[in-house]
């Protein structure tokens, strides 16, 4: 019976939220995922189904939209949509990262807000969820062209965000570089230097290992999942997949835990290097895509122990560990039943939702160790929200210090994911651990506020 109810809840609930927000399949995605784990978890509680707290998280508190314009180096005026999705500031400032990319959509900067809120919470900061971006794409475009775009982007959005309001990060398409020229602006239109956007310079403001955070965090979390077990990364295959900071780095933990990294892709399709990426290796793919923006082929023809394969993704070669790191819905319900079948024991999610809702629900009845994004690539806004401390006071701490409270902050979170999600002696259902433990935080200071 308590079965049935429960569907017959989770059901009456997305029909509201695809009804309120038709067209959007990503955020409709992400809501499901959180609010089928949720729900089992308020029906036993029903002053948050009073109170309507898993609607009021599923409606954003404001989304903005509008134009930039900007000036390409010919002298043509160019058009492009921006956008500020703040979701939830029940526990802290609006906190989230901007992306530039023609993916970006209101429904993909939604998904990503909404997601956002319950990662923050799970930090144990006090930050609260947001996301932004435009469709433009630097790719391309020479450093002028990002510097006006930046700076028309900002001249709009400056607004809407504060160092107690709203404090954006960068993302796919947004780097130190973007981040320079945005910050720049933000500085000369308000003639204010605040912490209003992390992920800068260390000359201005800046925090030692964001740029890490990410990839590191991911490899924590998995081995703090490999600990429950009794076992660790020491020789253990690896795929990971993008080749951007978050893979970079995630690469580079693994290898100093003594584990083997044998896969990196872009776009154009994945290297694959049975030898492993060391060091020295990896040293050569960021010249080649973060100096030289060169393409992921180009790593099989300077090493003959690697194989290119075109249009592919990594999914298909055998591993132990499996690290996606590149973007969302990235791994389909084929893929995860392929990994688990040449024997993968457990997924680490580097990148935002890279798996479909599907491949998901394969993993959880395959029982083996799976961290949802919003558990696993946690670090990078949790070292985000330390640059914003380190901001308010005018202070700045050392690499080890924030290296030490990254890898803390990523083992609170796997025992928080552990108290809400253990189903046996053997066996953590983090999915439903990391929804819960994320909306009980949000939602306890929701009902805090009263209806508002």
């Amino acid at each position: 019976m308590r079965g049935s109810t429960v569907e017959h809840q989770l059901e009456n609930f997305m029909n509201g939220v695809k009804r309120r927000n038709p067209g959007e399949p990503e955020f409709h995605q992400a809501v499901e995922e959180v609010a089928a784990t949720v729900i089992p978890y308020t029906i036993d509680r029903p002053i948050y189904t009073e109170y309507q707290i898993l609607e009021r998280m599923a409606e954003p508190d404001r989304v903005v939209s509008f134009r930039v314009c900007w000036e390409d180096d010919e002298n043509k005026i160019r058009t492009q949509r921006g956008y500020r999705v703040q979701n939830n500031n029940a526990i802290g400032p609006y906190k989230g990262g901007i992306r530039f990319h023609p993916s970006v959509t209101q429904s993909v900067l939604k998904f990503l807000a909404f997601e956002q809120t319950f990662k923050n919470s799970l930090t144990g900061l006090p930050m609260g969820g947001g996301k932004g971006g435009a469709d433009f794409n630097p790719k391309g475009k020479s450093d002028h062209e990002v510097m006006r775009f930046c700076q028309s982007f900002i001249t709009e959005l400056y607004r809407h965000i504060g160092e107690d309001t709203d404090v954006p990060a960068g993302d796919i398409g947004v780097g130190a570089r973007e981040i320079g020229y945005m910050f720049g602006q933000y500085k000369r239109i308000t003639n204010h230097f605040v912490g209003v956007l992390t992920g800068k310079g260390m000359e201005f403001g800046g925090s030692k290992i964001r740029t890490e955070a990410t990839g590191y965090g991911t490899v924590y979390t998995m081995e703090n999942m490999l600990a429950i077990r009794g076992e660790t990364m020491e020789g253990k295959t690896c795929l990971v997949s993008g080749s951007g900071n978050v893979a970079h780095y995630a690469v580079q933990k693994v290898n100093h835990l003594g584990g083997k990294v044998v896969t990196l892709s872009d776009s154009s399709g994945f290297i694959h290097d049975p030898e492993g990426i060391d060091a020295s290796k990896l040293d050569y793919i960021h010249d080649l895509k973060q100096v030289r923006r060169g393409r992921i082929s180009e790593y099989a023809k300077e090493y003959s122990s690697a194989t290119f394969h075109e249009g592919k993704r990594p999914w298909g070669v055998p591993c132990d560990i499996a690290l996606p790191c590149a973007t969302q819905n990235e791994i389909d319900l084929d893929d995860a039943k392929t990994l688990i079948a040449n024997g993968c024991t457990g997924v680490s999610e580097g990148a935002n939702m890279p798996t479909v809702k599907e491949g998901v629900d394969h993993y959880i009845d395959a029982k083996i160790m799976f961290a949802p994004s919003k558990m696993a690539n946690a670090g990078g806004v949790a070292v985000s929200g330390l640059e914003m401390s380190q901001n308010s006071a005018r202070i700045s701490w050392s690499e080890e210090d924030l290296e030490k409270l990254l890898k803390d902050t990523m083992t609170g979170i796997h025992e928080s994911c552990v108290e809400y999600g253990r189903e046996s002696d053997t066996y953590v259902n983090y999915l439903r651990g990391a929804n819960v433990a994320g909306f009980v935080k949000v939602a306890d200071a929701m009902l805090a506020y009263g209806v508002v």
